[in-house]
């Protein structure tokens, strides 16, 4: 679910939910939750998909050390960041990391050949 969330695969990620995938659940390899992952990645329909579906509105990510509400500002995804604020998301006043590379460990990834 996590890779067809990145890629904005949604009929695929209503099958893992339909078939009982953890919406919440790390990917092991990335530490990042579908929710925040998928808001870095600028899939907003399905990052909403996955809110309605019972993903945790509070739950950060242990990599990039986002919570959903900050990954959906990053990516300048409105839509979602007024969505998870109905939900009552907030975010620390502060953003964890700082001084870290900002772009994040999915944008890092990606634009590693740009580099």
């Amino acid at each position: 679910m996590y890779i067809a969330g990145c890629e904005g695969d949604l009929e695929l990620v209503k099958y893992h939910v339909k078939q009982g995938v953890d919406v919440n659940y790390a990917h092991p390899e990335f530490l990042s939750t579908p929710l925040v992952a998928c808001a870095l990645a600028g899939q907003e329909e399905i990052a909403l998909y996955l809110l309605d579906s019972g993903a945790n509105p509070h739950l950060p990510s242990e990599f990039d050390e986002l919570t959903p509400i900050q990954a959906a500002r990053k990516a300048k995804l409105v839509g979602l960041e007024a969505r998870l604020t109905q939900l009552g998301a907030i975010s620390a006043a502060a953003s964890p990391g700082a001084g870290r590379d900002q772009r994040g460990w999915f944008s890092r990834l990606f634009a590693r050949d740009s580099a």
